[in-house]
């Protein structure tokens, strides 16, 4: 039984570098932010994209065939590696002025 605890160790080294764990990892995604509509959600899509991060838009909207179930927002998601360069992005967009 003593070569059991090589083999167990073994395994979890594996486990630890096997890159399909770092690629499901990169799958989630965190919301960097909650726009008003999917039209404003995908231009900030845009700006985080031309600036060379992975962004997509979330929206309960069936597709943008029902606008009004935009109530609560539209979320534009990134990777968790890529959170706080979306954020510093984002603080440092210009905002709107009326």
């Amino acid at each position: 039984m003593a070569g059991t605890g090589a083999k167990e160790t073994d395994v979890r080294r594996r486990r630890s570098d096997d890159p399909g764990r770092e690629a499901a990892r990169e799958t989630a995604t965190v919301p960097v932010a909650v726009a008003g509509s999917r039209i404003e959600a995908e231009l900030i899509v845009g700006m985080l994209r031309s600036n060379g991060l992975r962004a997509v838009v979330s929206a309960d909207d069936a597709g943008g065939l029902e606008p009004q179930l935009q109530i609560e927002g539209v979320r534009v998601l990134v990777p968790p590696s890529e959170e706080d360069s979306a954020r510093q992005l984002l603080a440092a967009a210009p905002e709107d002025s009326p």
